[in-house]
């Protein structure tokens, strides 16, 4: 131990954590009812399959604390030097459902359950809403109460819908909303569809060791190549765990985007108004979720800018309190510590 983690700012900043899990004992069951009936695709059953069901000792830890958004997430926070934390309902949200009605039900009852939550402890807690995008409208009129009812600061959409993607037309509801109401989207992995998951789950490859990027990083390029930001150009998009490993790949990225424009070989793609880069800056935010790792959040600073990059702990499934220890000693200018650790969180989810 280097030094005693304390909250309120002993280091010359506070600590938010911005992609932080809950969930309700109603989402747990009916994803679970899914997979206990063979209905669910194999992402969500090789996650909850295990998560679900497993008596392990971290398994459990993880069932525990997610549903707990008081007492022992309060503790935890203190244990670790984390001041506020920013929850999101944990993937895969409501978006391996295939009831409508059920999935805006159970969207709506987390909202409201969270809202009750940051009202119970406001200097410790805020929201980002929780959507059912297998009604894109309804979503649209969600978080449009997620904002001006019940205070929320963002919204978390765990990644593909049946393996359907926000950059698809029925979506842009969605997208509208998010952009209209200033509303940061954060997406948040999970397990790839099966038109894409292969051999990941034989492979032990399917989530958060790998397959959770492949698939996030994918729905992020998706939009980033289709004239997304060129219609909302001040929608700001989040990706956690280092960006999903997208700045260190964006010099290829952008060469290539570019020569397939030329080729005109795709009839998706087009020409943008601007190069990768540039939507990287300006349209991109990074969290570095489960990613303690200096070298990689130094490359994030250098390749998005320091306003652009914000600290997260990914709890529960990854509470180390040593890695805040970690980040503190990471050898950045002072300045750029405290827009990681406070200030660009203030300023994107304007808490």
């Amino acid at each position: 131990m280097t030094h005693e983690l304390k909250t309120g700012g002993d280091r010359g900043y506070l600590r938010i954590a911005t992609e932080e899990a809950f969930a309700t004992q109603e989402q747990l069951d009916a994803i679970l009812r899914l997979v206990k009936e063979g209905r669910a695709d194999k992402g969500t059953v090789s996650l909850w399959g295990f998560y679900g069901t497993s008596p392990s000792e971290r398994t459990t830890f993880i069932r525990e604390r997610l549903l707990d958004v008081g007492a022992l997430r309060l503790q935890a926070m203190d244990e670790a030097g984390i001041d506020k934390a920013v929850l999101a309902l944990t993937s895969p949200g409501t978006q391996s459902l295939f009831d409508p009605e059920e999935a805006k039900r159970i969207a709506r009852n987390a909202n409201d359950f969270l809202k009750d939550r940051c009202e119970a402890h406001p200097d410790r807690f805020y929201g980002m809403a929780a959507i059912a995008p297998i009604d894109p409208e309804w979503s649209a009129q969600e978080l449009r109460r997620a904002k001006e009812e019940l205070g929320f600061h963002g919204v978390q959409v765990n990644s593909h819908t049946h393996g359907h993607y926000l950059d698809e037309e029925q979506f842009d509801p969605i997208l509208r909303a998010c952009a209209d109401l200033d509303l940061p989207l954060y997406i948040h992995p999970q397990g790839p569809p099966d038109s894409m998951i292969g051999d990941m789950v034989g492979a032990g490859l399917d989530g958060a060791i790998f397959g959770f990027a492949v698939e996030t990083s994918y729905h992020a390029m998706r939009l980033l190549t289709t004239g997304v930001f060129d219609r909302y150009p001040n929608l700001q998009l989040m990706l956690g765990h280092g960006c999903e490993g997208l700045p260190y790949m964006l010099y290829r990225l952008d060469y290539m985007h570019k020569a397939g424009i030329r080729s005109q070989r795709y009839p998706r793609l087009k020409p943008l108004q601007h190069d990768l880069s540039h939507y990287m800056r300006n349209n991109v935010i990074a969290t570095n979720s489960g990613l303690p790792f200096g070298p990689a959040i130094k490359l994030m600073i250098e390749v998005m800018g320091e306003d652009r990059v914000m600290y997260a702990m990914d709890y529960p499934y990854q509470y180390v309190p040593d890695e805040v220890r970690w980040m503190d000693d990471l050898e950045i200018d002072p300045v750029q510590k405290k827009k990681f650790f406070q200030t660009n969180a203030e300023r994107w989810f304007k808490l």
